[in-house]
């Protein structure tokens, strides 16, 4: 049975690398995690940006790139050319013995009166360690932007499993090789466990490089592990019936993006409404895995908090199975 299993997972990985389609879906985890460390800054970076001449006063960059982002350029010039971009950057340069600060007109207050006043402390030589202020820490370990984004990116690869088991079955259907199933010694639990493969391992392969492109090495990867398994659970029913049910790809496509409905209403309602509201999405599988993810993310998770919010995506997935099993068991009549 688990050789049969493997030769149908073998049939459909050759098939994928044929396909273009099939191709961006497997490949689209890593350009989406590249594309979130691009876009999201570090807990502790900056969003301020200065400019100044290379090598005019190397005390005063190395200074500087303790607070803000620096940019150095061979010129006043290039300097200036650099504020006149369309992106907030404030020039500083040297008047003298003295240094000024240049900017465009149109940047916000704040940051020209932060530039001021890191300009304002170098003069006076002023150090943290001479500082009585107190840093307070708020237990964030990482941005939430790259929390938010990654979870995002971990429950949308569930989905992008289920095309992938959809456009497979497709591909046989358009071949008519789906109905050999019944003169093959190969059963229907083989045939269901062997299509299933590609859909399940594509949002392991994907979590797992996206973890490691943005740099979530430290979490416990057994409980992002067993949040992954049980929400792919249903969006491989999901993709087994709309596989079924569908003779072109678009169509199951299509209809698979029904799944980013309930998706992206377990996100909206887990970060922007209060208490009293969660529990208008305790019927949605997404939102316990939305929420285990989270808390795995943020490294504060439990055992017994995951096995309670994979006990209940399951139940759920659970539920969903028992409705669509009739449907999938009259497909592959």
């Amino acid at each position: 049975m688990i050789k049969k299993i493997f030769m149908i997972f073998l049939r459909d990985l050759k098939v994928n690398t044929r396909d273009f389609l099939a191709l961006y879906l497997i490949a689209f985890p890593l350009l989406f995690a590249v594309g979130i460390n691009l876009l999201t800054p570090s807990i502790n970076d900056t969003t301020v940006k200065l400019a100044l001449i290379e090598g005019e006063n190397t005390d005063q960059v190395n200074y500087l790139k303790e607070f803000a982002k620096v940019e150095v350029f061979k010129d006043a010039e290039a300097v200036e050319q650099r504020i006149g971009k369309r992106d907030d950057v404030i020039g500083i340069l040297p008047d003298g013995e003295e240094y000024y600060i240049l900017k465009q007109g149109n940047e916000h207050e704040e940051i020209v009166n932060y530039a001021k006043s890191l300009l304002g402390l170098y003069e006076l030589d002023a150090q943290i360690e001479n500082s009585n202020a107190e840093i307070v820490d708020l237990g964030r370990k990482v941005p939430p932007l790259k929390k938010l984004l990654v979870n995002i990116s971990i429950l949308f690869m569930s989905i992008l499993g289920a095309m992938l088991i959809a456009l497979n079955i497709v591909e046989e259907k358009v071949d008519r090789t789906i109905r050999a199933i019944h003169l093959s010694p190969v059963s229907r639990k083989t045939y269901i466990l062997g299509k299933s493969l590609m859909g399940a391992l594509l949002p392991i392969f994907g979590t797992i490089a996206t973890i490691w492109i943005t740099g979530f090495k430290g979490i416990n990867i057994g409980q992002v592990m067993m949040m992954v398994f049980v929400a792919t659970i249903l969006c491989i029913l999901v993709g087994f019936i709309q596989g079924l049910n569908n003779d072109d790809v678009m169509s199951a496509m299509g209809n698979i993006k029904i799944l980013f409905l309930p998706m992206g209403a377990a996100i909206a309602v887990a970060e922007l409404l209060g208490d009293k509201w969660q529990k208008t999405m305790y019927w949605n599988p997404f939102y316990w895995a939305y929420k285990g993810n989270d808390a795995v993310l943020a490294q504060s998770a439990t055992w017994q908090q995951i096995i309670g919010y994979s006990a209940i995506v399951l139940l759920l997935s659970t539920i969903v199975f028992i409705y669509l099993a009739p449907k999938i068991r009259k497909g592959l009549e």
